[in-house]
């Protein structure tokens, strides 16, 4: 007996093995497969899910480039600003270290408060952030808490050591020279997008372009060391470099400001530009523009530059050109002759006449300057066909804009010599400034080539766009164009010198120890619906040293209410004329001018 319950316990615990190994065998079967199916059938898919929930994307900002001066003085750079993050679903109580070494528990509440002292933010609103996107969404892993902060802001605030607050660098645009140039410079959306000026007209050479970056989270959703992989390399924008200088343009803004004020004028430009090279050196506007914060500036059309984009009847300072024009084509000189009657009306049946009323007078070229009698240049340019005083126009750059590339930029007008626009009264009036428009920077570059001997120079804003290596590329093109003849253009400089020294306002604008060439011109302005309105811009433009030039200004004042005239404009001519030439220590001219004749 006691053998055959051996025998059946040797059987049960065979039977009990075998059963425990079946059972094992099959739990490693299941394991195998689970295993095969997470490593191989599913391992793709798994994988992206598993790098999903805890690789985070992150945008690496390229630094948009700078804009500068000819001297390197920055006007328009980018700073790096701070958005801070939080992960709602990780916002809990942790741990840290107090200045002791001691371990400390720090509430939601208490690091919300720390961060608020710092943001400027309440704990209760910080805390609001949190409470509102996990009410929204329970798995909340994003939410702003404050953007554009500043590097001390968010130095302090890493140095919390929150470890669910996170930080995104946003670079940010800034204009240290604030309102200097800023017409001219510009400025972009709180996006960072070019919206005018230079910021919008050269945004090929300062753009930058982005790059891209993942890091690794873990659970907690505290950012894994090392475990950034860049996978696009941001690139930086280039340097502009621009012709202007930043402190002569602020001593003409300040200039221009005061008479543009003191007179009541509703806007005004004055541009600066160098004879011999076309470059522009200041261009300023009134009402100027701080870049920084563009909102204050609440009419739109004071937030670019009107020397480019405002154009009007330049009235007679335009006779400079028509003068210059007889005399290339061998029809006049300096000492012709005419009769200059109050009212002149031609063979065509145009209406021409004087500003005042006066008697018949016997004048030369130069005395027609000098009086700037209307019937007097119309009696020289008709010596001129319509074609040829067109095609003068142009060669001056009439009717076209500038070399520039200025957003906005205005060509003017100035309609075909044979088109129905160009009738029997516009065929005159475009010989003394009316019945044509021009910008500021058109007329600067009309001086520009009558006191370079005749020679257009193309009209430089920008040097070009320097790269990280230090060359300089879109260079632009700085071929002059003979407009008129060397003799033609030396003679009208010196009818512009008679008219400085001996028209009305020869000691408003008079600079002691150098010889300088200028007019003056007044034109009515357009009321915007066909005619006239009863407001006058008023205008002068001139070079010196006339001797041998180098500096062009050109001034406008629109609607000077308490002084339409000339009077208002001068005064911003001479302040700004000797500050230029004081400023690049300009020779002092030398042989005094000649006298010509301005009666016969």
């Amino acid at each position: 007996m006691a053998s055959n319950g051996t025998v059946n316990a040797s059987k049960s615990t065979k039977g009990r093995l075998t059963v425990t190994m079946l059972v094992l065998f099959i739990i490693i079967v299941i394991f195998v497969v689970k295993l095969v199916d997470i490593q191989v059938v599913r391992a793709e898919t798994l994988t992206a899910d598993s790098v999903g929930n805890r690789s985070i994307e992150k945008v690496i900002y390229g630094s948009r480039g700078d804009i500068v001066d000819a001297n390197g003085v920055v006007l328009a750079g980018t700073v790096m600003r701070y958005t801070v993050t939080l992960s709602p679903k990780n916002s809990k109580p942790f741990t840290r270290k107090d200045d002791s070494g001691k371990k400390i528990q720090v509430s939601v509440a208490d690091a919300a408060a720390e961060i608020g002292a710092i943001t400027g933010q309440s704990a209760e609103s910080i805390v609001a952030i949190i409470t509102d996107a996990l009410a929204d969404n329970p798995k909340s892993d994003y939410a702003v808490v404050i953007k554009n902060i500043d590097v001390d802001a968010f130095q302090a605030l890493d140095a919390l050591d929150v470890p669910w607050v996170y930080f995104e660098k946003s670079p940010s645009r800034v204009y240290p020279n604030g309102a200097v140039a800023g017409n001219l410079v510009g400025f972009v959306s709180a996006q960072g997008e070019a919206q005018a000026g230079l910021e919008l007209g050269s945004d090929a050479c300062i753009a930058s372009t982005n790059g891209e970056e993942t890091y690794e989270r873990g659970g907690d959703g505290v950012r894994i060391p090392d475990s950034s992989v860049t996978t696009k390399q941001p690139v930086d924008g280039g340097t502009l470099v621009t012709t202007i200088d930043s402190d002569l343009n602020y001593f003409v803004q300040q200039t221009l400001a005061e008479q543009a004020i003191a007179t009541g004028a509703k806007w005004g430009t004055v541009v600066v530009q160098e004879v011999k090279t076309g470059k522009l050196i200041a261009v300023a506007d009134y009402p100027s523009v701080d870049p920084n914060d563009v909102s204050a500036t609440t009419d739109p059309e004071d937030r670019g530059s009107r020397a480019f984009s405002a154009s009007f009847e330049p009235g007679s300072t335009f006779k400079a050109l028509t003068a210059a024009s007889v005399i290339d084509a061998g029809l006049a000189d300096p000492f012709s002759q005419i009769v200059a009657p109050y009212r002149y009306i031609p063979s065509n049946g145009a209406d021409i006449n004087d500003s005042t009323i006066h008697g018949d007078e016997n004048l030369t070229m130069t005395g027609v300057l000098i009086e700037s009698s209307n019937t007097g240049m119309s009696k020289f340019g008709e010596k001129l066909s319509a074609e040829q005083r067109y095609n003068y126009m142009t060669k001056f750059g009439i009717g076209t804009a500038s070399e520039t590339g200025f957003p906005a930029e205005d060509s003017g007008i100035l309609h075909d010599w044979d088109g129905e626009n160009w009738d029997n009264q516009t065929d005159y009036a475009t010989m003394f400034g009316q019945g044509l428009t021009t910008t500021a920077i058109q007329m600067s570059s009309v001086y520009q080539a009558i006191a370079n001997n005749g020679v257009r120079m193309p009209v430089q804003l920008v040097a070009g766009c320097q790269q990280a290596d230090g060359t300089l590329t879109e260079q632009p093109d700085a071929t002059g164009t003979q407009v008129v003849s060397s003799s033609a253009a030396n003679a009208t400089s010196e009818m512009l010198e008679m008219v400085y020294q001996k028209a009305w306002l020869k000691d408003v604008w008079n600079i002691p120890g150098y010889r300088v060439a200028a007019k003056t011109g007044t034109a009515q302005m357009p009321d915007g619906n066909g005619g006239y309105s009863k407001g006058y811009l008023v205008s002068v433009s001139g070079f010196a040293p006339a001797d041998d030039a180098e500096y062009v200004v050109s001034v406008s004042l629109a609607d000077p209410v308490k002084m339409n005239s000339s009077a208002a404009s001068a005064p911003i001519f001479q302040k700004v004329m000797s500050q230029v030439l004081k400023k690049y220590r300009a020779v002092p001219s030398g042989e005094p001018a000649p006298d010509l004749p301005a009666n016969w």
